[in-house]
């Protein structure tokens, strides 16, 4: 229990709480990479796309080395909510559904006196327990005019996702939240998750610059283990020019006659939207339209465009969760909560932004593994600070209890970040992190793998099929060298080997690792049918 916690008394019958006790506003984003995050430095900085993102770290610490358990939406979330591994709380993949009956943090806050609400993506199936208000979306939810279930039943909502989240928070802290008490309010947003549909304003942002390109994006991986060359999440060959970049996507467009495994949700969506949103939708895009057919363009061209493409968009829905931040930082300000008031920026995992020529994440490779943390602490956190400490959701609720002076049980997994956020490393501070990814076959066809990594080592295994991969992260940080059998790092295996067991232990992983993959085995038969 942390000494600053204020007393509770009581005046007249009512209880007062005590300023001590911080709020705690916790922004989520789907899908959103640190290297699109302008305080993180990363190769998308120079087109600045997150001004308020990067004024919320400059008045907090950013977390450099925060990584997700496990590189999914629902997972990460569930991960979130319990402090416990995904083979722990239940949640593994995106096809199960969340167990609302067992601990979570917001139930232990409300136990501790603070009102909670959330609103937005919460992809966990099943009605939220914890919350005395929630709007949440149904599944991934739509871009345009989206359905919510809230107690009452379902709603729909004139507007663009971002916004209709936004509005729901301001609302709620203008008019909802309830009296003297500390509140926790999520604001959890589906952008910018596939199919990067953005709001009416943004259509034309970046429209007369080019996006710098990663400077892998024609990767071949030609060292990395043989899962790496049969996935599906490549921009090349499964970005699908209608659904996923828009072109002739218009109303009286025939979806179901392309058959595949693609995601349709845009398309659907469009029969949603309403007229001027059609109308803004279409003198966006048909002129970038006609141009493209009139190029006609091939090969690495074809890939550069639909890199373009993609970017703009998905950097698009990013700058929507950028004004979030500031609608809301702003928001806090007018009502004087600012300083007694946590704001958390963080997203459900990293994505790829073109990097290794691929969308998506799920991998352990940095561009997916990584997650994005930047935390503002008025009287704690020094302004302008970084940390370089490994870090996970794992610890996310953790944090919050302590910072609300609760109680943390034991059985959660995770580390309280309230020492780092006071500037404090503590001398048993963990040396290596725990990934385990578990849902294959589905949808882009990555493996289930399973690893550890330190500050300067990866070891990864596709355990499926018994395929290892080791990774030198300070000579290699794009991990294009696949190290696993060298005999120059075999001291560094071995030790990784023994760390990966000894944390597979401590985290007691004994959920299956023996199913096999007759299809991708076949694969591996026919390497150059599977390519084609």
């Amino acid at each position: 229990m942390l000494l600053w916690v204020a007393l509770v008394v009581t005046m007249g019958g009512a209880e007062v709480q005590g300023e001590d006790r911080p709020n705690i506003l916790f922004i989520f984003s789907d899908d959103h990479a640190p290297h699109a995050i302008g305080a993180y430095d990363g190769w998308l900085k120079s087109v600045d796309p997150t001004p308020n993102i990067d004024v919320l770290a400059s008045q907090g610490m950013v977390f450099r080395n925060s990584f997700c358990t496990n590189s999914i939406c629902g997972p990460s979330r569930a991960v979130i909510q319990t402090g416990k591994h995904s083979h722990k709380n239940g949640f593994m993949n995106n096809g199960n559904t969340f167990d609302w009956n067992q601990q979570t943090f917001p139930k232990l806050l409300q136990k501790a006196g603070y009102t909670t609400a959330i609103y937005g993506k919460s992809h966990l199936k099943g009605k939220p327990q914890g919350y005395a208000d929630w709007k949440v979306l149904p599944g991934q939810g739509l871009y345009y005019n989206p359905d919510m279930i809230t107690p009452k039943g379902r709603t729909r909502i004139e507007g663009h996702c971002t916004d209709v989240v936004t509005d729901l928070a301001v609302e709620w802290l203008k008019d909802g939240r309830e009296a003297g008490k500390p509140f926790m309010l999520m604001v959890q947003h589906k952008a910018p998750h596939r199919n990067w549909m953005p709001a009416p304003r943004h259509l034309n942002l970046y429209s007369e610059i080019d996006i710098p390109e990663p400077s892998t994006l024609f990767d071949q991986w030609q060292d990395n283990a043989p899962p790496a060359r049969f996935q599906e999440l490549e921009i090349d060959r499964h970005m699908h020019l209608n659904f996923d970049l828009f072109v002739d996507l218009v109303p009286g467009f025939d979806g179901d006659s392309q058959k595949g495994r693609f995601d349709k949700s845009a398309w659907r969506n469009m029969q949603r939207m309403n007229p001027k949103q059609l109308e803004d939708w279409r003198k966006a895009y048909a002129p970038r339209d006609r141009a493209f057919h009139a190029a006609k363009l091939e090969g690495k061209d074809l890939v550069r465009w639909k890199f373009q493409r993609y970017a703009k968009n998905y950097l698009r829905c990013v700058r929507g969760v950028d004004e979030s931040v500031g609608t809301l930082m702003e928001t806090l300000e007018e009502l004087g909560l600012s300083d007694n008031t946590v704001v958390i920026y963080s997203s459900d995992q990293g994505f790829y932004v073109g990097d290794h020529g691929w969308y998506d994440k799920r991998w352990m490779y940095d561009e997916s593994m990584k997650m994005p943390l930047v935390v503002k602490w008025p009287k704690v956190t020094k302004a302008g600070t970084a940390n370089n400490d490994l870090v996970q959701n794992l610890d996310y609720a953790e944090t919050f209890l302590e910072m609300a002076g609760a109680d943390v049980p034991a059985d959660m997994q995770g580390e309280s970040l309230v020492p780092l956020l006071k500037g404090r490393t503590p001398e048993d501070w963990r040396k290596s992190v725990y990934y385990h990814y578990y849902e294959y076959p589905s949808v882009h066809m990555v493996p289930r793998h399973y690893g550890v990594r330190s500050e300067r080592y990866k070891l990864m295994r596709f355990y499926q099929f018994d395929e290892w991969e080791f990774y030198d992260l300070e000579k290699d940080p794009d991990e294009l060298q696949n190290l696993y059998g060298n005999q120059q790092y075999a001291p560094q295996i071995a030790e990784m080997k023994i760390e990966l067991e000894r944390l597979r232990e401590l985290y007691a992983d004994d959920s299956d690792v023996s199913v096999k993959s007759q299809q991708w085995q076949d694969q591996l038969r026919q390497p150059q049918a599977a390519a084609n």
